[in-house]
């Protein structure tokens, strides 16, 4: 975490990945950043992956710093609260993430009329205002389909929800963005963004749908080789699998150089009459240099050339599991500052992500916990909502706000 968005407050309802990673990324910066929730629990309070407690580790990594309320939203009383929460005052407050918008209620023209200078960010599935998550929105622009081993017929869906994670970190861009424009003028607005248009506007600047629609030959799968250079894995003699990238010429003459390769490279050069010094004919020729270098690794365990290749700078990694690379990767653990062993209420502790980014003006500080559900509900109707010890107690009496630690029951007189 960092210190840099200190004073700035944000409000946020969100279910599902890109908007939580936003408020998440806002706090890590600093930001106090308040997540309301229905009692009982939002959309993703039970998902998984869960940890041996059954509770939830989604929850946790994506929730982390935030403060907590939970309100019982079908009320009217309910309603009125978040309204409040989110119109509350301060210079540095009137700021709404959702990708729960509900029109008459929780949207712009509705909420600006309680502050004229809200900045609201929405993200919606499409920019029609329907349903999308990332594992509908890949399979509508191709993607599963140049995804998987070559030759392999079906589509292959991503593990990681890619388009979230932009849409995430555009979210946080577009407030930023929005809140500097109020500084300037004075003014708020309403931002809205989809899940679909990042996906396209992402394989748009990656040149996807310019080669989609000028070239006559469809991109097909290719397994793990690196598109359009070269980039491939390889079986070891121990069984472990590397992967190896020559994407730059730097990259290719040292994995040629450290290989032993030379004379084979050129001798393949002479042959097709080709200079594989141009990354588009070594992915051309992809499948003959692989046979090349295949046997080269095949014969070797991956301690007899590790130490060789990282002291010649190659970029190359070794296939993992995720609890391998915990166990194994020093950049999983405490030795990379930006992890914390945390304890996470009812999970245990392990090691926790702060912020990746460093700022030289303010010194990095652990990342803190994920809140219980409605664990900060007390102090955010007081000082954020500024109600009366008794308004409070009369919320909690009747059911419409719950916390934790709130005592039982009591008189609101």
């Amino acid at each position: 975490m960092t210190g840099i968005l200190n004073g700035m407050r944000v409000v946020e309802g969100s279910a599902f990945v890109a908007v939580p990673l936003a408020g998440m990324t806002l706090a890590q910066m600093g930001a106090d950043v308040i997540r309301f929730d229905r009692i009982g629990g939002g959309l993703d309070a039970d998902r998984w992956p869960v940890a041996p407690s059954g509770q939830s580790l989604f929850w946790a990594g994506l929730n982390k710093g935030k403060r907590s309320i939970a309100v019982d939203m079908k009320s009217e009383r309910g309603r009125e609260l978040i309204t409040q929460i989110i119109t509350a005052p301060g210079d540095d407050a009137g700021l709404f993430l959702t990708n729960l918008r509900v029109r008459g209620w929780m949207d712009y023209p509705t909420l600006s009329q309680f502050r004229e200078d809200l900045i609201m960010v929405t993200l919606m599935g499409d920019r029609h205002g329907r349903p999308q998550v990332d594992y509908t929105v890949n399979p509508a622009l191709g993607i599963p389909d140049i995804t998987g081993p070559e030759g392999h017929a079906d589509p292959v869906a991503s593990a990681v929800p890619a388009w979230d994670l932009i849409a995430g970190n555009l979210v946080v861009s577009s407030l930023l963005a929005a809140e500097r424009h109020r500084l300037k003028t004075g003014k708020g607005q309403d931002v809205e963004l989809s899940l679909k248009d990042v996906a396209a506007a992402t394989i748009g600047h990656l040149g996807m749908i310019g080669d989609a629609v000028l070239n006559t030959q469809e991109r097909g799968k290719s397994g793990n080789a690196l598109y359009g250079a070269y980039g491939q894995d390889f079986v070891c003699a121990d069984g472990r699998r590397v992967m190896v990238i020559g994407l730059t010429s730097r990259q290719w003459a040292g994995l040629v150089k450290a290989t032993g390769t030379e004379d084979a490279m050129a001798e393949l050069g002479r042959r097709t009459c080709a200079n594989l010094r141009d990354e588009g004919v070594r992915w051309t020729l992809r499948h003959e240099i692989t046979a090349i270098l295949s046997p080269w690794f095949a014969a070797r365990r991956v301690e007899e050339f590790a130490g060789d290749f990282n002291a010649s700078g190659l970029t190359w990694s070794e296939f993992r599991t995720t609890r391998e690379a915990v166990r194994q990767d020093p950049d999983l653990s405490t030795d990379n500052p930006m992890f914390t062993n945390l304890m996470q209420p009812g999970l245990g502790i392990f090691p926790v992500p702060g912020l990746p980014t460093s700022f030289s003006a303010h010194p990095r500080t652990p990342p803190e916990p994920a809140p219980v559900l409605g664990a900060h509900t007390e102090e955010i109707l007081g000082d954020v909502a500024r109600l009366s010890d008794t308004e409070i107690a009369q919320l909690f009496d009747t059911g419409v706000v719950q916390s934790p630690s709130y005592a039982a029951p009591r008189s609101a007189a």
